[in-house]
């Protein structure tokens, strides 16, 4: 098995090789002065399984030329198979026709991937499970609920409570909340598909009053969605709040935003590297292909 670690993923794709004892095959990398992207396998790949290890994060349209880029090559520089291991799937929030005319970009992606030679498909806490079903070669998605929780766990928490911001996937915050050994709820999530603008509300009754409670999401990007889950917890009585999540997107402002609202810890996963990823996939991963699971 040969490990690459792709440019928007060089340090993490370095740990999973490092945590397996596999060998690792790097990218020369370089821009062109016009923008186009060059890319070198700097070792033989013929008749091996080769795992690439790039994420889609900002800038989101250059990693995922990058990763099309090298699963076709491999393909054609005789890789036996292909894994990608892309630990944040971009343009995945466009994955139905909301307005006459959009762009499916989810299905898209998809298509580009399989069209290229990827024989599977590997990522992390995807923002709709029913994407999977898009896929006609094996698409995995895993979750890095286990890891914010146990993160989380070493905290002095009192009677701590886990919330997750929006209706999409409750079983986020469940997941943590049975780490913790505690209540979770959910609020609801309405997105204005001209505007942006969004507006949350709670789904069922909860009691925060003094306690407190951890955030729990699959993407921070602009950061609104958590500044409304932290306001209602504020009126709610709460004590601290913390933020926790997989994808660290983070347009400008995000973070500010998040902190200014009162979150006392905000972190994230090294799906995509920036200064909040403290967690990093690279022992789950790791563990996951140990287990032959690949």
């Amino acid at each position: 098995m040969i490990i690459v670690p792709g440019p928007s993923s060089k340090e993490l794709g370095h740990k999973i090789a490092q945590l397996l004892n596999e060998e690792i095959i790097s990218i020369e990398q370089k821009v062109f002065p016009d923008g186009e992207n060059y890319l070198r396998f700097t070792g033989e790949v013929e008749g091996e399984e080769v795992i690439v290890v790039q994420t889609m994060g900002p800038p989101q349209n250059t990693s995922l030329i990058q990763l099309l880029f090298m699963l076709r090559t491999l393909k054609e520089l005789g890789a036996k198979k292909t894994i990608a291991i892309v630990p944040y799937f971009a343009y995945a929030r466009q994955d139905e026709r909301y307005r006459p005319g959009e762009v499916v970009s989810a299905k898209i992606v998809i298509d580009l991937l399989e069209k290229v030679g990827a024989d599977k498909f590997i990522t992390f806490d995807i923002h709709n499970l029913k994407l999977l079903k898009y896929f006609k070669i094996e698409a995995i998605n895993l979750t890095a609920m286990p890891l914010i929780g146990e993160f989380f766990s070493k905290f002095k928490l009192r009677k701590p409570f886990v919330l997750a911001p929006d209706q999409e996937n409750p079983k986020r915050a469940e997941i943590v909340a049975k780490i913790l050994g505690c209540d979770y709820s959910w609020l609801d999530k309405f997105r204005d598909r001209v505007t942006g603008e969004i507006e949350s509300k709670i789904h069922e009754d909860f009691d925060v009053s003094d306690k407190d409670v951890i955030i729990v999401d699959d993407i921070i990007s602009t950061g609104k969605t958590i500044v409304n889950a932290i306001e209602i917890l504020k009126r709610k009585g709460a004590k601290d709040i913390y933020v926790g999540c997989t994808h660290p997107v983070l347009a400008p402002g995000a973070l500010e935003r998040i902190t200014k609202a009162g979150a006392k810890v905000i972190v994230a996963t090294d799906s995509i590297s920036s200064n909040i990823s403290k967690i990093s996939l690279a022992p789950l991963i790791a563990g996951y292909v140990k287990k032959g699971q690949l």
